[in-house]
């Protein structure tokens, strides 16, 4: 062969191998997507709640609810109002040239409360448990006439709404107390 011509084939195999070539390059690894609170099926007594997570490549911009949420070193937050009852809540990520990613959560938020049993609790401490509830408190006295003349506080003999209710916030729980039950 020609001194010429080894010079030609010699130029375009070092051409070739300079990734002038017409090979499909693999596509880039997709956006990845990480919710970590809340988790999916949750029940919340709030009216609101704090969606957070990672995200990869940490540059990716992630929208929760179609709003655009902060995102630093690969980690996202963002706070979502709920309706009472069962939400869906709609997380995205994505960055040009890959695949996006998508989660969707089912959270619950029930602002109900559940009547917890207070048997034998003395009426004042009670009281402020269901309070702190959420819920109205009111004592009662069952002992009657006799229960006067005992010594000792007076204790939770029986809740009206009963323990295990669920109840709407701010019902009122009637504390049933006397001093023996």
């Amino acid at each position: 062969m020609p001194r010429a011509a080894t010079a030609l084939v010699l130029a375009a195999l070092a051409l070739a191998g300079c990734g002038d070539d017409d090979r499909p390059q693999p596509d880039p690894a997709p956006v990845r997507l990480t919710v970590e609170a809340p988790t999916d099926t949750s029940t919340v007594k709030e009216d609101s709640v704090e969606v957070r997570g990672r995200v990869s490549p940490a540059r990716a911009a992630v929208e929760i609810q179609g709003e655009a949420a902060a995102v630093s070193s690969g980690a996202f937050s963002a706070t979502v109002k709920l309706e009472e009852g069962a939400n869906v809540i709609d997380v995205s990520a994505s960055m040009p040239g890959r695949s996006a990613a998508f989660a969707a959560l089912r959270v619950t938020y029930d602002p109900r409360v559940t009547v917890p049993d207070l048997s034998g609790v003395q009426d004042d401490e009670a009281a402020d448990r269901i309070e702190a509830l959420g819920l109205e408190p009111a004592l009662e006295s069952i002992g009657g006439l006799f229960d006067e003349l005992r010594s000792g506080p007076r204790r939770v003999c029986e809740s009206d709404p009963p323990a295990g209710s669920v109840v709407d916030p701010g019902s009122s729980v009637t504390l049933r107390t006397a001093k023996r039950c």
